[in-house]
């Protein structure tokens, strides 16, 4: 089974999402920071389905980690939680899902199994 890579800064939030994941039946690993994410996904060698981060972290937004994923050839779909609506502009081009937070949990489950759903070519998976 593909994995979820949770990304926040924010360990209350990162710790909300982990549940509402694990017990929709999903495997997860999380990551409070940018540079974590990026040591996971390569550690992780395309078991990664999908990542879901947060936009505003400290030290490397979201928009530069999913610069960076794409930069390394990773084209793992990526889904991006704001709560700010006009951050979704930083993402053009990068294939990202934008949602505006709070997002309910049904709606993320949602998200992730069907960007899980895909098939690997359309993922881009590394």
């Amino acid at each position: 089974m593909s994995q979820v890579l949770l990304v926040d800064d924010n360990p209350g939030q990162l710790k909300i999402r982990e549940t509402v994941l694990r017990n929709a039946g999903l495997e997860v690993c999380v990551a409070m920071t940018a540079e974590s994410a990026l040591a996971a996904l390569s550690a992780l060698q395309g078991s990664v389905g999908v990542v879901v981060a947060d936009h505003m972290m400290p030290e490397c937004s979201g928009a530069e980690l999913v610069q960076q994923i794409r930069g390394s050839g990773n084209w793992v779909p990526v889904i991006i939680l704001s709560g700010l609506v006009e951050a979704e502009a930083e993402y053009q081009g990068l294939e990202v899902v934008f949602r505006v937070k709070p997002i309910p949990p049904l709606e993320l489950v949602e998200l992730v199994r069907s960007s899980l759903s895909r098939p690997p070519e359309c993922r881009g998976a590394a």
